[in-house]
């Protein structure tokens, strides 16, 4: 009797260390949150920065469509 208890406790420690491993990966969903932030960030800083050096030719292109059209 003393036997199966042992490898019940066995079995109950793996399937635990499984569950675990299994739902425990709160740090790479976090470091995966922080890679998609600055990936945002760069993102969003190469638009500012592509807006502010064409901004003005483009709206002058537009302003020029739109009075040819008028």
């Amino acid at each position: 009797m003393r036997r199966y208890e042992s490898e019940a406790a066995v079995d109950l420690f793996v399937l635990k260390t499984w569950i675990q491993a299994k739902f425990n990966t709160d740090s790479e969903r976090g470091a995966s949150m922080v890679e998609y932030g600055l990936l945002l960030a760069l993102i969003a800083v190469v638009a500012l920065v592509a807006v502010k050096a064409l901004g003005s030719g483009v709206s002058t292109k537009f302003d020029q469509v739109n009075n040819s059209l008028n």
